[in-house]
C-alpha cells in the first residue's frame, strides 16, 4: 500500500511539473485581460453586449454542428436488421430481432408503393435537394397565418428519413428548433450522398409500420402475407396511409378508419396521375382484405430448435467480430444462419407429434377419469406453484406464503392450452397450473446417421405454453430398455454369441454398498431360455442384466461414452435396464453409431453463417473426426437384432398398425419405472429417429403399463412420421432405402429362433393353453380373456413345429414319388 501511495504522489508531482509552464502562461494572460477591461470600461460593456446577443445563436449552431452526423456515418447507414434462420432446403424457419425488419433492394419494391409514397408524402421529391422551401412556405402561410388544418406537412422524405435514422432528442432549451435544424442539414447531406432511388429504398426499409414491424417488406408480410414486390395498388395505399399515424390507421385495429385513409392515398395517386384515369372508383370500392400474419417466436416451424439455437448463436456472436472489430449482434446485424433441418421433414415430425399426443392425452384423461393424476402426490401442485413466475414475482414484492396463495386463487382471464385450440377462460392461476400440469409432453429428433446432420427437432407439444425442450442434451430422463442394445453390443464385442441361450431365471445381485437387488420381468417368464434375438425383441430384463454382467459394467459404460452418451452413468448393473437419466439427443446419437457401421457420429445443425457484407463462416461442423467404436460386424448384428424387435417384438405394431411394412426399419421400445417415460428409437438406413413421451413432472403418469409403455405412447410418432415420408415422392431415398444384406457370417450368427421351451415347460404350457381355449369356447357370452404372454410363446412355437412337420412330410412324399418313379 505504501508503495502505491508513493507511486501516486510521484505521478502527481510529475504532472504538475510538466503543466506548470502552461499554468503560468494562462495566469499571465488572464491578468493582462483583466487589467485591460479595468482600464477600458467601454470595451467591457460592448463585450458583455456581444455575448448576450451573439452567444445563444453561436451556442445553438455549435450544438447543431456537434449533433449532425458526418458524411462517413451517413455513407455507412446500418439499420437494425433481423437475423434469419434457413433450413437446408432454403425455407425461412424464423428470425431473431429487436425490430422486425428485412432490408430489400429498390427493384424488390412494387412501383405502386413508390408512387403512393411520393404522391402522399412528398410530391416534389424529385425536385428539391432535401429541404422543400416551397412547401415550407405553403405550410407557414396556410397553417400559421390562415390557420388551415389541411395545409399538410413541410417535411420531405429525406427529412423524415433523417428523423427515423437519428431520433429526436430532448435538450434543455429549444429542442424542436435544434432537432429541425439537425434534420434539415442531415437531409441535405443525404441528398448529396445518395441518388433518389437509394433514398426511397432507405426510407422504405427504415420506416415503422406499427405492430412492431419495420420496413415495407416486413409490413407487406405482416398485413397481407405477400412480398413487397407483389403488393397491389390498394394494399400499397393501406400501408402508405399508415405512415401518417401507425396506430390510428392500423387496418387490424381500425379497419374502417384505415379504409378511409387508403382511399385518400388512392385519390392522391389519381391526382398526380400515378395510375390510369377511370380506375380510382373501382379501387376505392374494394373491401379492405387483410391476410394478417402475426409473427411470434413461438410460431412457425421448429420453435424449440430456434430457441435452442439462439443460445449457441449468441455465444458465437460474442466470439466473432465484424469487419470493424466489434462483436456481431444476433438481433440487429442481419445474419443469415443456414441449418441442416429439412423443412418438410420438420413439418412431418411436428404433424406426427401433434397427432399422436392428441390421442395419448385423450387416453390419459379417460384413464384417470375424474381423479387427479397427481393423486397421492399433492406436493406436485405445491412444487409447480412455487416454480411459476407469478409466485416468484409476488414473493419478490414481500408477500407472505398465505398472501401469495390467496392472490393466486383469484379468478382472472387466463390463456389455456387445449388440443382443440387455445382458449381464454376466467380461472385462477392455481387452476391454470393444475390444468396444464396434466398434459403429457413429447420429444422427437431425427438425425442422418452417416453425416450427423439433424433433420427434424421437436422439443415439445406447444412452445407457447410448454417451453421446456425435451430434445436438448441438458434435458435428461430415465431411458429404460432403449439402453439395452448398448449392453448387447458390448457383450458381442467381448465374445458373446447372438444365438447363445440365456436363462431368464431371476438372480439376486449385491452392489458395492452391500444392497441386494433382484430384477424382475413383467412377463413372468423365468423358465424360458432366450437367445439375444428373443431377449431384445421381448425386452427381457433378467437377460439384459446377465448380459451386462458378462460384458462388464465398466466396459458397457465405456462403450456408451464412445457412442456419444455424456450423461452420468453409475457403476451398477441396473444401468442395463436404463436406470440412468440420459437426453434424447444422446440416445439418437448412440443409435446412429449402429447404422453407421460402428463409427461414432457427431450431430450438428448449423452449416454456415453469412453477414450483410458477404462474409461467410462455415466452421460449425464438428472438428472431431469420427472414430470406430464398434466392429462393423457388431454393428451389423445389433441392427439385425433390432430389426427383429420391429418384425415380431415389442415394436411390431409399427408394421401392422402404422403401415411401416414398406420401410426397412429397426428399433427398440423403452418404458421406465411406473410408466413415467415412454421411448422409441427407430432406425432406417437414412434416418435415426428418437421419440419420448411423459409428463414434465415424472410423478404424473399412466397407472397401466399397457397404456404407458413406449410402444403405445412414443412409437406411433415414428409411425405417423414414416407414413408422411412414404407418401412424399421427394423422399424415396428414405422410404425405399434398405439395410445392406447381412454378411454370411452375420447371417449364420443370427440363424436361430428367439427362445426355446424345454419339455417340462412345454407340457405345462400345452395344458394351460388347452384349458384357456376350452374356457373361451364354452363361455362365449362373457368377455374373452386375453392370451397371456406365455400362451403366445407356446402358440408361436407350436405353429413353427407344425409348419416344420408339414415341410418334412411334403419332402418325404416327394422322395417317395421319386423312388417309385425310379
Amino acid at each position: 500500500m505504501k508503495r502505491i501511495k508513493r507511486q501516486v504522489r510521484f505521478g502527481c508531482v510529475w504532472v504538475y511539473r510538466k503543466a506548470r509552464p502552461l499554468l503560468q502562461y494562462l495566469a499571465l494572460r488572464y491578468a493582462q485581460v483583466r487589467e485591460y477591461y479595468r482600464t477600458h470600461p467601454k470595451a467591457r460593456k460592448w463585450t458583455i453586449a456581444g455575448l448576450v446577443i451573439g452567444g445563444p445563436p453561436l451556442l445553438l449552431l455549435l450544438v447543431v454542428w456537434i449533433e449532425v452526423p458526418g458524411k462517413r456515418a451517413l455513407r455507412n447507414i446500418q439499420n437494425q436488421v433481423a437475423s434469419e434462420i434457413y433450413s437446408a432446403d432454403s425455407v425461412l424457419l424464423g428470425r431473431y430481432y429487436l425490430q422486425d425488419r428485412t432490408e430489400i433492394r429498390f427493384d424488390d419494391i412494387a412501383p405502386v408503393v413508390v408512387d403512393a409514397l411520393i404522391a402522399t408524402e412528398d410530391v416534389r421529391f424529385y425536385e428539391h435537394g432535401g429541404v422543400d422551401y416551397e412547401s415550407l412556405g405553403r405550410v407557414f402561410v396556410k397553417s400559421i397565418l390562415l390557420q388551415e388544418e389541411s395545409a399538410g406537412g413541410g417535411s420531405t422524405l429525406s427529412q423524415q428519413l433523417s428523423k427515423n435514422l437519428y431520433p429526436r432528442k430532448r435538450y434543455w432549451v429549444l429542442s424542436m428548433l435544434i432537432n429541425k435544424m439537425r434534420e434539415s442539414i442531415t437531409a441535405q447531406r443525404l441528398e448529396d450522398l445518395y441518388p433518389k432511388k437509394e433514398l426511397i429504398r432507405l426510407y422504405l426499409n427504415t420506416i415503422p409500420f406499427g405492430d412492431q414491424c419495420f420496413g415495407i417488406e416486413a409490413a407487406a408480410k405482416r398485413f397481407f402475407s405477400v412480398r413487397a414486390k407483389d403488393l397491389t395498388a390498394d394494399q400499397a395505399a393501406v400501408l402508405i396511409g399508415m405512415l401518417k399515424a401507425t396506430h390510428n390507421y392500423n387496418p387490424r385495429l381500425f379497419p374502417e378508419r384505415s379504409r378511409t385513409r387508403r382511399n385518400v392515398v388512392l385519390a392522391q395517386m389519381q391526382k398526380y396521375k400515378r395510375f390510369p384515369e377511370g380506375t380510382l372508383d373501382s379501387l376505392q370500392a374494394l373491401p379492405l382484405e387483410l391476410k394478417y400474419n402475426m409473427v411470434s417466436h413461438h410460431q412457425g416451424l421448429a420453435p424449440y430448435f430456434r430457441e435452442y439455437l439462439k443460445g449457441e448463436l449468441l455465444e458465437w456472436c460474442r466470439n466473432n467480430t465484424r469487419p470493424d472489430g466489434s462483436p456481431y449482434n444476433l438481433y440487429t446485424d442481419g445474419l443469415k444462419i443456414y441449418t441442416t433441418l429439412d423443412s418438410r421433414l420438420q413439418e412431418y415430425a411436428e404433424n406426427a407429434v401433434a397427432r399422436q399426443m392428441k390421442e395419448v392425452q385423450k387416453q390419459f384423461a379417460d384413464h384417470w377419469r375424474k381423479e387427479n393424476p397427481w393423486q397421492g402426490h399433492e406436493e406436485v401442485i405445491q412444487d409447480a406453484i412455487r416454480r411459476c413466475s407469478r409466485y416468484k414475482a409476488l414473493a419478490e414484492k414481500g408477500l407472505s406464503e398465505e398472501e401469495i396463495l390467496d392472490e393466486m386463487q383469484k379468478p382472472m382471464p387466463m390463456r389455456m392450452f387445449s388440443w382443440d385450440g387455445e382458449k381464454v377462460v376466467k380461472m385462477s392461476p392455481i387452476d391454470s397450473i393444475k390444468h396444464h400440469i396434466q398434459f403429457l409432453n413429447a420429444g422427437f429428433l431425427a438425425i442422418e446417421p452417416k453425416t450427423g446432420r439433424v433433420r427434424a427437432w421437436v422439443g415439445g407439444i406447444e412452445h407457447d405454453f410448454f417451453q421446456y425442450d425435451h430434445v436438448k442434451v441438458s434435458t435428461k430422463r430415465q431411458v429404460g430398455s432403449i439402453f439395452k442394445p448398448i449392453v448387447y453390443a458390448t457383450a458381442i464385442e467381448r465374445g458373446a454369441q447372438p444365438c447363445d441361450l440365456i436363462s431368464a431365471a431371476q438372480e439376486t445381485y449385491i452392489d458395492k454398498e452391500g444392497d441386494k437387488w433382484t430384477p424382475r420381468n413383467m412377463q413372468n417368464d423365468y423358465q424360458v431360455k432366450y437367445t439375444m434375438r428373443g431377449a431384445l425383441a421381448y425386452s427381457i430384463n433378467t437377460v439384459a442384466v446377465k448380459m451386462i454382467q458378462q460384458a462388464g459394467v465398466l466396459n458397457t459404460m465405456e462403450t456408451a461414452r464412445n457412442m456419444g452418451i455424456t450423461s452420468e452413468l453409475p457403476d451398477v448393473p441396473s444401468i442395463a435396464l436404463g436406470s440412468s437419466s440420459i437426453s434424447l439427443m444422446e440416445m439418437v446419437t448412440a443409435y446412429s453409431c449402429f447404422v453407421n457401421t460402428g463409427m461414432a457420429v457427431h450431430p450438428y445443425y448449423i452449416t454456415g453463417v453469412r453477414d450483410r457484407s458477404g462474409n461467410t463462416y462455415t466452421e460449425f461442423k464438428p472438428a472431431e473426426k469420427s472414430k470406430r467404436v464398434l466392429k462393423p460386424e457388431t454393428a451389423e448384428l445389433i441392427v439385425g437384432l433390432l430389426r427383429t424387435v420391429v418384425h415380431e417384438g415389442t415394436a411390431s405394431r409399427l408394421r401392422w398398425k402404422y403401415a411401416a411394412h414398406n420401410n426397412d426399419v429397426a428399433g427398440k421400445t423403452g418404458t421406465t419405472q411406473a410408466n413415467a417415460d415412454g421411448w422409441f428409437m427407430g432406425m432406417t438406413p437414412e434416418l435415426v429417429m428418437g421419440t419420448w413421451v411423459g409428463a414434465d413432472d415424472p410423478r404424473i403418469h399412466f397407472r397401466s403399463t399397457e397404456l404407458g409403455q413406449g410402444g403405445n405412447t412414443a412409437l406411433p410418432m415414428v409411425g405417423y412420421f414414416l407414413q408422411q415420408i412414404n407418401e412424399d415422392p421427394n423422399f424415396k431415398t428414405i422410404s425405399k432405402a434398405t439395410f445392406p444384406t447381412p454378411s454370411r457370417a452375420a447371417q449364420q450368427k443370427l440363424s436361430c429362433d428367439l427362445y426355446e421351451l424345454d419339455e417340462t415347460l412345454w407340457g405345462q404350457l400345452e395344458q394351460m393353453s388347452f384349458k384357456q381355449d376350452s374356457l373361451r369356447a364354452a363361455d362365449t357370452l362373457n368377455q374373452v380373456p386375453k392370451e397371456s404372454y406365455m400362451e403366445k410363446l407356446y402358440k408361436r412355437k407350436l405353429k413353427m413345429r407344425q409348419a416344420s412337420q408339414a415341410r418334412d412330410s411334403a419332402a418325404l412324399r416327394t422322395l417317395e414319388i421319386e423312388d417309385s418313379g425310379g
